[in-house]
């Protein structure tokens, strides 16, 4: 086993907030729930987050977090990533329903009460929760819904998630406390769209451009200040009236620590109390340590290896599927301190349609190099590979070795997030990539021919899109497990893994969130004992 070249490539379990959202964009067991201790602050044992009643933390509390990528702007309807998500829904903004990240990330209300769908599908009616509120005071109205939804839709609108409300036909207020939403066909992805950045209400008339200098949320915590390059301050809302609780701290810092010997440095010293994105391989200052416990979570997060469908040798399937048997991910998984599980395909362990697809494609250097001869090039084959610096080079490194075993020279182009996005995403000017995907029900990437992936299967887009417009959950389960599989077996791209999230929480600090913590923080029941 090749340990210690495989060890260099631990960095990689800064997933956290490293990862890519859908810009356009395991075990299969449900994560646990909050069933920490109870009765003190301290902290609970391994995997299991402590909680405290409210009474025994401290309300003037600042609460220290570190996260790995800080996002390059704050403003939700024009800057994509999942580290904006992370950062500001369910804490400063909110929509008409959210996730709960304890239950699978299970649909619940937030800014609605409740909501009903009509028998064919083709309507939706939101009852508004009582006194909802905006930052500057101004109560949450119908008419604001209406109008943040119909931003979101409007031609030219530069929300990156607007295609998740695309089926959207109308958008009306019967009463200050209702909203019906209809359809022009039947969405089962509606509900989940409006949980996401798309979904966030705004007061009507917020001129968008003015985001990333002020904001007037709903959320339990207001912005207090921005260190570019630093940290990003949270500040209780004490006007907050829910939905959900108010924050048990008085500010939470989220502070952007990149390296993960300086963030372990920081959580030992005390100068963090919760560790996002602990890197597997450097939890022995915190394991055993009755002063800390590690929380470990189920993510989306899939590490993933772009492979350009529509660029020649990639366009060859065989060469596709001769890159995929030429990685050792049960090694690279290993490295990573157990940190992650291999799914075999674009399905995360925690959405209802996922698959073990491991069988397709499995390791095996010897069939890679006979695909590749078989492919016509027996005497080898020269690659390039674009990563975002937020990663190691050393999994570079990685790639280098598994694929040279196949016949395959591989170069490695690190370069900045912003160049990856210009050059890879956007331009599509790459031969092979890695990024790590963060969002759950991403599946739509890979039904659409304009995604940089440049994946083209027609089969694959009419079952995602009979799914989307599916009668019942269990034909829409079946239609995207099916596209899924289709797109394994066509090797669109490679799944290295999906990434276990791992979070070290300082003895005295209750609340920490467990599960899901890439792709969204929810911080107001963070708190500090007395």
């Amino acid at each position: 086993m090749r340990r210690s070249l495989f060890r260099l490539a631990t960095a990689l379990v800064l997933t956290g907030a490293a990862g890519f959202g859908a810009v356009a964009c395991g075990t299969g067991e449900s994560p646990s729930g909050n069933d920490g201790n109870t009765s003190t602050g301290a902290a609970g044992p391994s995997g299991s987050p402590s909680t405290a009643p409210d009474s025994a933390l401290d309300p003037n509390a600042t609460v220290n977090v570190r996260l790995v990528l800080e996002p390059t702007s704050l403003n939700l309807t024009t800057t994509a990533g999942a580290a904006l998500e992370q950062l500001l829904l369910d804490n400063v903004y909110q929509g008409l329903l959210t996730v709960d990240t304890n239950a699978g990330n299970k649909i619940v209300p937030a800014l609605a009460a409740s909501y009903e769908a009509s028998p064919d599908g083709l309507t939706y009616t939101f009852k508004l929760a009582a006194g909802a509120a905006f930052h500057d005071g101004s109560p949450v109205t119908a008419d604001d819904v209406v109008w943040s939804l119909q931003q979101a839709v409007a031609p030219g609108s530069k929300q990156p998630n607007a295609k998740a409300l695309a089926s959207i036909a109308g958008v009306a207020a019967p009463d200050p406390g209702t909203v019906v939403v209809t359809l022009k066909q039947r969405d089962n992805d509606l509900t989940w769209g409006l949980t996401g950045r798309a979904g966030v209400v705004y007061k009507k008339g917020t001129d968008f451009a003015k985001l990333d200098a002020t904001e007037n949320g709903t959320g339990p915590f207001k912005l207090g200040g921005w260190q570019r390059g630093s940290s990003v301050t949270l500040v209780r809302n004490d006007a907050y009236q829910g939905p959900g609780p108010k924050a048990k701290a008085a500010k939470v810092v989220l502070r952007y620590i990149t390296d993960r010997n300086a963030a372990n440095n920081a959580q030992a010293t005390g100068q963090t109390d919760i560790q996002t994105s602990a890197d597997a391989t450097l939890l022995q200052p915190f394991t055993g340590n009755a002063g800390f416990a590690v929380l470990r979570g189920t993510t989306t997060d899939k590490y993933t290896l772009a492979l350009n469908n529509a660029k020649p040798p990639l366009d060859n399937p065989a060469v596709r599927h001769a890159i995929r048997r030429a990685i050792d991910k049960n090694a690279l998984i290993e490295a990573l301190g157990g940190a992650g599980v291999r799914v075999g395909g674009p399905v995360p362990t925690a959405d209802p349609w996922y698959e073990d697809l491991t069988g397709i494609d499995a390791y095996d250097p010897a069939a890679a190099k006979k695909l590749l001869a078989d492919a016509g090039f027996g005497g080898g084959l020269k690659l390039t590979l674009k990563i975002p610096s937020i990663y190691p080079a050393a999994i570079g490194d990685v790639l280098v070795s598994d694929l040279k075993k196949a016949g395959i020279d591989l170069t490695v182009k690190q370069q900045e997030f912003t160049a990856w996005l210009t050059e890879v995403y956007t331009a599509k000017d790459y031969e092979l990539s890695l990024v790590n995907h963060a969002e759950p029900r991403d599946l739509g990437n890979y039904a659409n021919p304009a995604y940089y992936f440049g994946y083209a299967n027609k089969q694959v887009q009419d079952w995602f899109a009979q799914a989307v417009a599916a009668p019942d959950e269990k034909t829409r389960t079946a239609l995207l497990a099916k596209a899924a599989r289709q797109a394994s077996e066509d090797a669109a791209a490679d799944w290295l893994f999906q990434a276990q999230t791992i979070t070290v929480v300082r003895k005295g600090v209750a609340g920490a969130p467990q599960h899901f913590t890439s792709s969204r923080l929810p911080l107001a029941g963070v708190g500090i004992v007395k």
